[in-house]
């Protein structure tokens, strides 16, 4: 089983001495962010850095410079160089854009971000486009974009649409935008929990101080462990057949989830052994 990616970290393209700091941080992914976190007067400098540092054996997705600007052209090329797992493409608006990353960086998945209206009424054609991994919902530029105030309820139908569209596509669920509450972990885990219910599988996140919360918000509770496991073995008693468990019926969808919950907590606690033992 592959895990999914959970919790994907921005480090500023301009501050190398950052970069090996948050590959040791626990986060899933790190995101050397050439766009949002470097002034204009800092990117050609940055990208030297970037591609001074890249090997192979450190594997990073790097967030360019948005199609429109002067710096996409020469930003695109860092997806040649080993240990570019990725490309996080800002502000994506058309597959034309996409299919500039996919030629550049044979094998290098792209991580478009719906940051527009224009991008997410094209979201479907997006999605399909070849070499796109997961869509990315950069939400600060959305609301910025459309004049909305607010991240709960006024984001919802538009959270609901990147769900959508990468549900028709087959691609892992996708990424939501950041928090800008680096110290409030209970905000911060209210947030990462809404994106969860909304059928978010990840969160893009600012500060290593969020790697932690995300990760665990991501993963099944010790109820929710404990609920699958009383659903498979009543199944199992049933023989598959449709059975009440605490009261409510489950059926063959809720043992498919149960089975897919208790499938992942196994390998996630292999993994974290496996990492342990190699650390000893």
């Amino acid at each position: 089983m592959t895990l999914p990616q959970r919790s994907f970290l921005f480090v500023p393209a301009n501050r190398p001495d950052r970069f090996d700091k948050a590959l040791a941080c626990g986060a899933d992914a790190v995101v050397i962010d050439l766009e949002d976190a470097v002034p204009p007067e800092n990117k050609t400098e940055a990208r030297h850095a970037v591609a001074a540092w890249l090997a192979a054996h450190h594997r990073v997705i790097v967030r360019i410079n948005a199609a429109d600007t002067p710096w996409f052209k020469d930003d695109l090329a860092l997806a040649r160089l080993p240990g570019v797992a990725g490309i996080m493409l800002p502000k994506t608006e058309r597959i034309d854009e996409v299919f500039s990353v996919s030629c550049i960086g044979a094998g290098t998945a792209v991580f478009p971000m719906i940051e527009t209206a224009t991008g997410l009424h094209n979201v479907h054609t997006i999605a399909r486009a070849q070499g796109v991994q997961r869509l990315v919902f950069g939400s600060i530029d959305f609301q910025l974009d459309l004049g909305i105030s607010g991240d709960e309820l006024e984001l919802l139908p538009y959270r609901a649409q990147l769900v959508m569209a990468s549900r028709l596509a087959r691609l892992a669920a996708p990424i939501d935008g950041v928090s800008t509450s680096i110290d409030d972990q209970a905000a911060l885990a209210a947030d990462t929990l809404r994106s969860r219910r909304l059928g978010f599988g990840a969160k893009l996140c600012i500060h290593p101080k969020q790697v932690g919360a995300v990760n665990a918000a991501f993963c099944a509770t010790a109820e929710e462990l404990a609920w699958a496991r009383r659903v498979l073995e009543a199944a199992a008693r049933s023989a598959g057949a449709a059975v009440a468990v605490d009261g409510r019926m489950v059926d063959r969808p809720v043992m498919m989830r149960a089975q897919a919950i208790v499938q992942e907590a196994g390998e996630r606690a292999l993994r974290l052994a496996g990492a342990a033992a190699a650390q000893s």
